[in-house]
């Protein structure tokens, strides 16, 4: 039998998070149940199907639905808290490496439009959209950050480390900063490293001209490695919602769903 696409282990995560349902008044048909429509958006998120074509027979209800509550479940918060929790677990067992991070971007095609979209110079300026990942030594996701396709990637160097959660520890504070961050010669800008050495972090960007892409290569790997996990996911390999907040909504889901791959190989 097929594995399901939302686990027993997944759903006691996902459940104590997501908001109550106001009470509908008697008649009309019932809900579509939570638990199956969060099927219906991993099923979509994975295959990259439109919505409309979600199979009935999954009894996950219509495309619409599953869209609704995706819709909700982001204004509301749930995919972020739901990424916020998993890399809790992960800290309070010592298996997130902080002793260095990555960070690194993707390009993705958007030829909707939408928010968040711009010429892709690497793509004879087609529209598109970046994601800018920044993950531990182990190349768990820590945070995903969303950008134009022309914003260059030295913009987001901020805004990605900051949008680091405070992760619960074994012991002690929770902690949001790694004490090294690798990065390609794309930010190689005295800015970037003023960034990080006033948030305690010590630069290890490549300096153009002079590191060789070997030289760093060699930890830089695994960032390019998660970013490879995050194209496995159909629907945000390109860029198919005009809205941000659906493909916000993604994004963050998708690094939940790899974050919870560690906890599934570690934790249980």
């Amino acid at each position: 039998m097929a594995k399901p696409l939302v686990s027993d282990e997944m759903w006691a995560v996902v459940a104590p998070l997501l908001p109550s349902r106001p009470p509908r008044l008697k008649g009309g048909r019932p809900p579509v149940d939570d638990r199956a429509a969060l099927t219906g958006i991993l099923f979509v998120l994975r295959s990259g199907i439109p919505w409309e074509m979600l199979p009935q027979e999954m009894g996950c209800g219509s495309g619409m639905t599953c869209w609704r509550r995706l819709r909700d479940w982001q204004a509301a918060g749930v995919w972020e808290r739901l990424h916020h929790v998993l890399l809790d677990r992960l800290g309070k067992a010592n298996a997130i490496d902080w002793s260095r991070a990555a960070l690194d971007s993707a390009s993705v095609p958007g030829k909707k439009g939408g928010q968040e979209t711009g010429p892709n110079p690497t793509d004879r300026g087609k529209p598109g959209s970046k994601r800018h990942v920044v993950i531990d030594a182990n190349g768990i996701p820590l945070a995903v950050t969303l950008s134009a396709a022309n914003v260059h990637d030295s913009r987001m160097l901020e805004a990605t480390v900051d949008a680091i959660p405070p992760i619960r520890q074994c012991a002690g504070r929770p902690r949001r900063r790694p004490a090294k961050l690798h990065a390609d010669k794309g930010y190689d800008f005295r800015r970037c490293r003023r960034a990080l050495r006033r948030r305690a972090i010590i630069p290890r960007i490549a300096r153009r001209g002079i590191d060789s892409t070997e030289r760093l290569g060699r930890h830089r790997w695994k960032v390019e490695r998660t970013l490879a996990w995050f194209a496995r996911f159909r629907r945000i390999s390109v860029r198919y919602e005009r809205r941000i907040d659906i493909f916000a909504a993604f994004n963050h889901l998708a690094a939940a769903l790899i974050t919870f791959r560690f906890v599934e190989r570690w934790l249980c």
